[in-house]
């Protein structure tokens, strides 16, 4: 089932799909008010708001951390999962010349798939296809985070061919809570 699902880049072609995601209340960053608050800005501009999907520049506005403290953003772009219709997003974000992150961005490679489309292998291919984008961007190795307790993530790292790097403590921001890094070579 997974192969029928690929990655996209957003656009109008696709944005209905992810809006009615929204509509459900998906969200890749925090529940159903990160979801209105996007779709206010979708409807505000949606050209805008597509633009800022792909940030290799780090021109977008600063990011506001869960704690409301704010950093200043790094290069990325984010993906959409597509299988017919929205699936969930994957993003990647990297400091230019180097493979390390600041101490507030736990990870090279984030990703989310809607509860709607969880179970049919769609994080697994998500993670597998960005790979390359990474690898042509210089990388030699990415790091990929998720909790102890997420079972399911760490299995989706492990197919891509994720080693537990370390244990670690999430920044205060992040609730100090446990942590996996993974490191996925290249």
């Amino acid at each position: 089932m997974a192969q029928s699902m690929k990655l996209v880049s957003p656009s109008h072609q696709h944005l209905a799909s992810y809006m009615a995601a929204l509509r459900r209340g998906w969200s890749m960053t925090g529940g159903a008010a990160a979801a209105q608050e996007e779709l206010r800005e979708i409807e505000d501009n949606a050209s805008l708001f597509l633009a800022r999907q792909e940030d290799r520049e780090a021109l977008g506005v600063p990011i506001t951390l869960p704690d409301g403290s704010s950093v200043p953003r790094l290069p990325g772009f984010h993906r959409w999962l597509w299988d017919g219709e929205f699936c969930g997003r994957i993003s990647f974000r990297w400091q230019p010349g180097t493979t390390e992150l600041p101490p507030h961005c736990l990870g090279h490679i984030g990703y989310a798939v809607v509860p709607w489309k969880q179970g049919l292998g769609y994080a697994t291919e998500a993670l597998r296809q960005i790979l390359p984008e990474a690898k042509a961007l210089g990388m030699p190795f990415v790091e990929v985070t998720t909790d102890p307790t997420n079972i399911a993530s760490q299995k989706v790292i492990e197919r891509n061919g994720g080693v537990l790097f370390e244990t670690f403590i999430k920044p205060i921001q992040f609730g100090s809570e446990p942590g996996l890094r993974y490191r996925i070579y290249l």
